[in-house]
This record gives structure tokens, C-alpha cells and sequence, in this order.
């Protein structure tokens, strides 16, 4: 059995009943008793002693009795604010005592200690004060209270089916209890404590989420049971601008705070030193639970770092993120568009991965977003190869549910098991994590989870099991407290992750600042790095090498972006061109179209011509053309019958023309069924 505190009354009174009976045994146990009183009696001689040495200095000052009146009254203002969290009766002695004494030591200062009934104040209340805290001190031990809170706590854990559980010690804080609980050994197991949780707050009469009970991991039967009687969340605080600009995207992320104030915080790229692996990130939360705001709150942390860069995916047309859409690297709205997007970062992976280990870097750190200076980091062996750094990739999809069910509930599976390793960590954003929205290949590649309220059969989805035992329950929030979260991430303590936060809140006063933070990143965020570049715009074409086209500029007048295509590192535009291109002018006429062609261009489909081979090959080239000119770069036959129909084709002649392209390697199956990659042609790229 573990040992009780020292400071527990009854361990006290023990120790004073043990000592020697010998006349020196009993002369030190009268010394052992008197002890723990002696403080009063030593301050009301300390106080005598000061009043009888300030008489010397100020006796019959007109100038020193309104220092030392203002002095005393100050004095005794500051005892009765700093006994604020103290019962009511320990305030009001605490402040009675200390005006009394400073008053008496200001009389006795201007009079003199011998003065009028000074010395009788001194002799008679100096007594009377110090008692009245002895007898503070020796009702302190009241064994009826602690027999009958004893009882209290044997019948509260009784009624909720844990008789014979022991609280064995107490923690008080403000606003947190913390008790270890030991369970009989052989009847009961911490699991019996989780089932418990609902039962015990009714007993105590506060939310269900404020009771919450941590498991010894050496023990199967002992723990700590947690409670926080007050809701310290329920003040909102509204977000006013990141905490770190100019940080890396290695430093914590702050998005809010847990409910004994300390910051709620994590981390996206590992930490060697520390232990610590990257992550990718879920977002939960139904709709109205403050899930924008959190999303907000944590976009806003990353545009304020040096050393990261941002692709984010939003089928609501930026309707949150449009203040900080200028500070991205690429922005684009949903279907076909984010699908293009999903398709560049899993061929960007790849190619980040060798960068890293080509460079001596088992993992994204800092250091790999610098230029390569140092030989330890070199793909140049025994030299610095000065290498441009790479800066680390969020790859982030809002409402991700819009992109799973465009693509199916795997689209991001593969990526997300890979990307932690080539410093890229995927953020998707879903209103319901649920076996119908998100696969659970997917969901398990998601270390880290911020989950708000939630419809309570979505929970299990949303956080671990063991978190959910600890007390953790998002479903009693649902919509109706916004900001309200758990979240589950490395770098945080285990016993946190049951522990409800609340992220900032966003109003209408912070799209000014958001646009300010936009136009920093753009001038002192990082820029993406040639590897990531050249392999987007490889598969995405001018979707990515354009992507700049909303309107940004800098200053001066010029995009704000940096262009994929220095990627290349040809001298610029002019070299690419197809070789059998290179003699054409530009400013010549066009040759006119073949008459076949043009009968057919907008005719019905029964007076369509047969093309021959090379008028059928042109036709699709045209309409694989202009998908890639609009910077759609994933279809399907589906996509392709609208354009077909202008030259009056079928689907039997769409599928056959499929099939050539996928042999001449101009399309390339994507892992969904039925839709197919368009492979940039030299002059797009």
C-alpha cells in the first residue's frame, strides 16, 4: 500500500502520539508537539519587534503615519485578493489578523510601543490571535470528516459498480481533482472504471465529459480518476494572428487551448531527437461543431512559417480560405480539378523521397529546406553540392468527402502511407468519419485526429478506443459547442488525448489580418523546390505550371508563384517545342481544315463521314488537347462523349481511340477503374 502524504492530518497525529517516555524522550515529544503551533507566536514577536524598531525612526511623524496608514490599508486590500480562491473563512481571518497587526505597528511606530493601550493591544491581542490560529490548526484533524467522507466515497463508488474501490490519494488543483484509484484485486479491471465514467458524473453532478479516468499501463487495476467540475472552455476567445511567423513548420503548432489553459498545440513533421514521427492529420466535426474555425486556426500556423508550402483542395470555392488563397502554392475547387491535384502529389512523392535520400536525410527536417552546404547533406559524395532546399508539403483536402466520393473511398490511401517519409503530411478535412465516407486503410493512415462534436455513432471512427474509454465523447457536443475538440497527435502526452480543448474562434475582423498573413507568405514564404515542381508539372501539366492564373501578383506586377517550369532548367519557353515544330511561324495562316472534318464538325450523328485512321487520330488529339489546355488531366470515356459528339462520334469509337492512346502512352490508367491520365504533351509542360 502506498504511503499517505505527510501532510494528511491523521498521518500528523500519529506522529505526534509516538515518542520515549524517558524524561528526555518526553521533553522532546513536548518540543515535537509544540512545533507545528510555534509560527504564530514567532510572527506576533516579529510584530512587536518591528513595531518597537519603526518608533526609533518615526515616532512622531506626521509624513511617516500617512505612509504607514496607506501601507497598512494596502497590506490588507492584498490578503483579502490573494485569499480569493480560499474558503471565506480563511480570507477573513487571514485579513483581520494582518490589519490588526499593521495597525498596531503603525501606532506604535508615531506613538511609541509604551504608549497608551498599545502595550495592553499587544499583551492581551497579540495572544488571542496566535491561539486563534492554533485552533485553526487542531481542527484541522476531524476524524468524523474523515470517516465520513470516507463513507461518502465508499457509497458514491458502490452505486456505480466499483464496491471495494479505494481513492488512495488526492490531487486538488484549481479546477482539477486528480485521485488514484486502486480497484479490488481479482473483481475488477480499468475497463469496469470506463464502463463506469457516465454513472460516476451523475454522481457528482457534472458534465460527462468532465470525468475522465487515465489506466496505470503496469496495471490492470489501478489508475487516475479525473474530474474538472468547472467548464473553463466556455469563455470563446477570438484568434488574433499566428503565434510563430517566420517559425518553422518543425516549431508547434497553437490552435487553442485545453480546459486548464494550457495551449493546444501539435506538430506535423518529425523530430529525431525527440522521438517524435511525422504525421498526417484528420479533421472531424458535423457541421455547425466549429470545425471551420479549427481548420482555420491551423492553415493560419502554417502560412505564418518560412519553410512550408501549402496545397489545399476546397470544393466550397474558398468560401473560408479565400483571404489566404494568394499565400498558396496551389489552389484548386473539387472534381476533376482536385482529382488532377491527388494524381501530381502521388508522382511528387517519389521524387521528393530520392531527394531526401540522396541527400542523407531518413526523414523531412529543417535543415532540408536550406540550401545543401553542408558535405553531410550532399548528393555529391565528399563535397557541398548547393543543392536548393525543399520545403516541406501540406497537401490538404477540405471536405473531403466531395473528392472520396468523385474518386472513390481509396483515393487517398496510397498517398498517405508513403507520404510521411518524403516530409509531405495530407490534412483531409470530413464531416462524418464514417465507414461510408472514408475507408478505414485510409482512416488508419491518419496518426493524428482533431475531432469536434460528432454524431455519436461516428466516434469510434474518429478517435481510438482507448481514448474513448478514458472518457473521451465528442457525441455530447454535437453542434452545440463550437470550437470544442480532442485532439490525438504525437507529441502530446497520452493523458492528454481524452482532455477536451477549444481552438480560437474566427469573426469577420480577422479577414484583414488573414490577407496581410497571404501577402507575407508570398513575399517571405518558401517556394516550391525544382524536384516537386518538375514531378507535378510532369503529371498535371499546365494545371500546375499555371496555377497562378487567379490573379496574384507581387508588387510589381508579376505572379506571385514561383513557375514549375524553371523546373526544367532549359532557358525558358522557347526551347520547348517538339522538334517537328521547330520550323513553323507562328504568324503564318492556318492551313485549311480538311473538308471531311468540317462537314462533320456540327452535323448530325447519321450524316457523320467515316474518318479515316489519321482523321480519327486528330479528332481525339484534339479533344485530349483541349481537356489538357484547361488543365483537366484525369478522364474518362464519360468525359470525353460531350466532345465526341461534335464530330459525330460513338462510344464504341471513344473506347477504341482509348485504347490507342493508352498503347501510344499519351493516357495512363489511374488506380480507379475507368479513368485515365493524360500524359503532357512536350509544348504543355
Amino acid at each position: 500500500m502506498p504511503k499517505k502524504d505527510s501532510a494528511d492530518p491523521e498521518v500528523q497525529h500519529r506522529e505526534n502520539l509516538e515518542g520515549a517516555s524517558t524524561g528526555k524522550g518526553i521533553a522532546a515529544w513536548i518540543a515535537h508537539r509544540a512545533k507545528p503551533y510555534t509560527p504564530p507566536w514567532i510572527l506576533t514577536g516579529a510584530v512587536g519587534i518591528a513595531g518597537s524598531a519603526a518608533s526609533l525612526e518615526w515616532q512622531g511623524s506626521a509624513a511617516a503615519g500617512v505612509g504607514l496608514t496607506l501601507g497598512s490599508v494596502a497590506l490588507t486590500g492584498m490578503t483579502w485578493w490573494a485569499g480569493r480562491t480560499t474558503s471565506p473563512q480563511r480570507r477573513l481571518h487571514s485579513a483581520v489578523t494582518v490589519a490588526a497587526a499593521s495597525a498596531w505597528v503603525t501606532g506604535a511606530a508615531l506613538a511609541g510601543p509604551a504608549a497608551g493601550p498599545l502595550p495592553d493591544a499587544f499583551l492581551m491581542g497579540g495572544p488571542v490571535v496566535a491561539l486563534s490560529w492554533n485552533i485553526r490548526q487542531v481542527m484541522r484533524r476531524n476524524p468524523d470528516a474523515v470517516q465520513a467522507a470516507d463513507n461518502a466515497d465508499a457509497s458514491l463508488l458502490e452505486k456505480v459498480k466499483l464496491a471495494g474501490a479505494k481513492i488512495r490519494k488526492a490531487e486538488v488543483e484549481p479546477n482539477r481533482v486528480t485521485a488514484e484509484l486502486v480497484l479490488p484485486a481479482g473483481e475488477l479491471t480499468n475497463d469496469d472504471v470506463s464502463r463506469a465514467l457516465s454513472n460516476l458524473a451523475s454522481g457528482l453532478d457534472v458534465a460527462p465529459t468532465a470525468v475522465r479516468y487515465l489506466p496505470d499501463p503496469d496495471s490492470a487495476r489501478r489508475g487516475d480518476l479525473v474530474v474538472v467540475p468547472r467548464d473553463m472552455l466556455a469563455d470563446v476567445v477570438e484568434w488574433e494572428m499566428p503565434t510563430n511567423i517566420g517559425g518553422s513548420i518543425a516549431d508547434p503548432l497553437v490552435i487553442g487551448r485545453y480546459d486548464d489553459g494550457s495551449p493546444l498545440q501539435l506538430w506535423l513533421p518529425g523530430d529525431p531527437q525527440a522521438g517524435r514521427n511525422s504525421t498526417h492529420l484528420g479533421i472531424f466535426g458535423i457541421s455547425g461543431s466549429g470545425k471551420g474555425d479549427g481548420a482555420l486556426d491551423i492553415l493560419t500556423e502554417i502560412m505564418g512559417r518560412r519553410d512550408v508550402i501549402i496545397w489545399l483542395s476546397d470544393p466550397k470555392a474558398f468560401q473560408d480560405f479565400g483571404p489566404l488563397r494568394p499565400g498558396l502554392d496551389w489552389a484548386v475547387e473539387g472534381g476533376a480539378e482536385t482529382e488532377t491535384m491527388v494524381t501530381a502529389l502521388q508522382a511528387v512523392i517519389p521524387a521528393r523521397t530520392r531527394w531526401l535520400g540522396a541527400h542523407g536525410y531518413r526523414q523531412w527536417v529543417p535543415a532540408a529546406a536550406e540550401r545543401q552546404s553542408d558535405p553531410a547533406h550532399s548528393c555529391q559524395k565528399g563535397t557541398a553540392c548547393g543543392c536548393e532546399g525543399m520545403p516541406f508539403l501540406v497537401a490538404w483536402y477540405e471536405e473531403a468527402a466531395n473528392t472520396l466520393r468523385f474518386m472513390g473511398e481509396d483515393a487517398f490511401t496510397g498517398a498517405a502511407q508513403e507520404a510521411r517519409s518524403a516530409g509531405i503530411a495530407l490534412v483531409i478535412s470530413l464531416q462524418r468519419p464514417s465507414h461510408d465516407q472514408i475507408s478505414t486503410s485510409t482512416r488508419a493512415s491518419l496518426p493524428s485526429a482533431l475531432v469536434f462534436g460528432l454524431d455519436a455513432r461516428d466516434e469510434s471512427m474518429a478517435l481510438p478506443a482507448p481514448v474513448l474509454d478514458a472518457g473521451a465523447h465528442p457525441g455530447a457536443w454535437g453542434n452545440r459547442r463550437p470550437g470544442y475538440c480532442y485532439l490525438v497527435t504525437p507529441g502530446v502526452e497520452e493523458a492528454r488525448y481524452s482532455s477536451p480543448g477549444r481552438t480560437w474562434r474566427f469573426t469577420g475582423q480577422a479577414a484583414r489580418v488573414m490577407e496581410q498573413l497571404a501577402a507575407w507568405a508570398v513575399r517571405n514564404g518558401a517556394k516550391v523546390d525544382p524536384i516537386t515542381a518538375k514531378a507535378a508539372a510532369s503529371v498535371a501539366g499546365k494545371a500546375y505550371t499555371e496555377r497562378h492564373n487567379h490573379g496574384a501578383t507581387d508588387e510589381d506586377g508579376d505572379s506571385v508563384y514561383a513557375n514549375a517550369d524553371s523546373a526544367d532548367d532549359d532557358g525558358g519557353a522557347e526551347r520547348r517545342v517538339d522538334p517537328e515544330d521547330e520550323g513553323l511561324d507562328p504568324q503564318a495562316e492556318l492551313p485549311p481544315v480538311s473538308p471531311a472534318l468540317a462537314d462533320v464538325a456540327f452535323g448530325p450523328e447519321s450524316s457523320a463521314p467515316d474518318f479515316t485512321p489519321e482523321e480519327a487520330r486528330a479528332a481525339m488529339d484534339a479533344i485530349i488537347s483541349e481537356f489538357e489546355k484547361t488543365g483537366t488531366m484525369v478522364i474518362g470515356p464519360k468525359d470525353v462523349m460531350e466532345h465526341a459528339a461534335r464530330f459525330g462520334r460513338t462510344r464504341p469509337w471513344v473506347s477504341g481511340e482509348f485504347r490507342r492512346l493508352i498503347e501510344d502512352g499519351r493516357l495512363v490508367p489511374t488506380a480507379k477503374g475507368g479513368r485515365y491520365r493524360i500524359v503532357p504533351s512536350p509544348a504543355m509542360v
